[in-house]
């Protein structure tokens, strides 16, 4: 695939604007609260670092996915949440401090886990070492793209917190209509064969974000964690940040395959609606249970 404007230039401007209005909602404070949360931290890294890639990896094989379509599956199970999740915490009544806090130490720790995780997949789907895994230039190239714009939102919350403030509600929004974007992008990219995409997949995204979803919620619970927190960690571990996998598989720099972006895209599109119906349930159980707590 030949690289263009898009891959080459506004996809890395546009998953950097999406993180820079990730680093203007955090501070130094939501890395510490993990002392708070420690089980609710630790709870939902591993769900996201080892039962979600698990999970798509046995997706993968039970859906026949092509080699490149599965490795894009990989790519978004490795994707850590993001900012949406927060907002939707928020709808959903969670617990959006935990929320902030994974949000932050998965934005970190995605540095190590994402490449391991695509390096694996290259060679277990595809029977090559890849061009990613934990090549230095590689490793560096996803610092920079996580973690620089992150660091310089912070850097502005903390040094200039009005400003911070005001920018925050307009790349929110602008983050909003990049996320969007990229997802169109990715699709018209590969129009000719959209329709074959969705129909191979679009069922296995869709059980992949149920599926994170239920594991993000009901893991906590098994271990006796509160609902709002329950909530959170669901949306956190079911809304992946599909514009970074995406900006990952379609850049020249990176994958350079749009196949592979065709799973986080058409994720991405799901998710939305899938998280909203989630809010809904959440907070309908939790009125009910408010109700039969009451007395008579």
């Amino acid at each position: 695939m030949e690289s263009n404007v898009f891959t080459a230039v506004l996809l890395p401007i546009a998953l950097g604007i999406v993180m820079l209005g990730l680093g203007l909602t955090l501070t130094l404070a939501d890395f510490a609260r993990v002392l708070k949360y420690p089980r609710a931290v630790v709870a939902g890294l591993l769900c996201q670092v080892l039962v979600l890639p698990f999970a798509a990896v046995l997706l993968a094989h039970a859906f026949a996915l092509p080699p490149e379509l599965a490795v894009g599956l990989m790519l978004l199970a490795a994707s850590p949440g993001g900012a949406t999740a927060n907002l939707y915490s928020h709808l959903a009544n969670g617990d959006v401090a935990l929320n902030i806090t994974m949000t932050a130490v998965n934005s970190v720790l995605a540095v190590v886990t994402f490449p391991l995780v695509v390096n694996l997949s290259i060679a277990h789907f595809l029977g090559t070492s890849g061009s990613l895994g934990l090549e230095l230039g590689k490793v560096v190239q996803i610092f920079v793209i996580v973690l620089g714009p992150v660091s310089l939102g912070m850097l502005v919350r903390g040094r200039k917190p009005e400003l911070a403030e005001r920018m925050n509600r307009p790349v929110r929004v602008l983050s909003a209509l990049v996320l969007v974007l990229v997802i169109v992008g990715a699709i018209l990219r590969e129009r000719a064969m959209i329709g074959e995409y969705f129909r191979q997949v679009g069922l296995v995204a869709l059980v992949f974000n149920l599926l994170s979803l239920a594991t993000g919620y009901l893991v906590p619970r098994l271990i006796r964690l509160g609902r709002e927190q329950a909530v959170a960690i669901g949306m956190e571990i079911g809304i992946h940040n599909g514009a970074m996998a995406i900006a990952v598989a379609s850049s020249p720099l990176m994958l350079n395959n749009s196949t592979m972006a065709i799973p986080p895209a058409v994720y991405s599109l799901i998710m939305f609606f899938t998280a909203a119906a989630f809010g809904w349930w959440a907070n309908r159980s939790a009125t009910k249970t408010a109700t039969a707590v009451q007395p008579g």
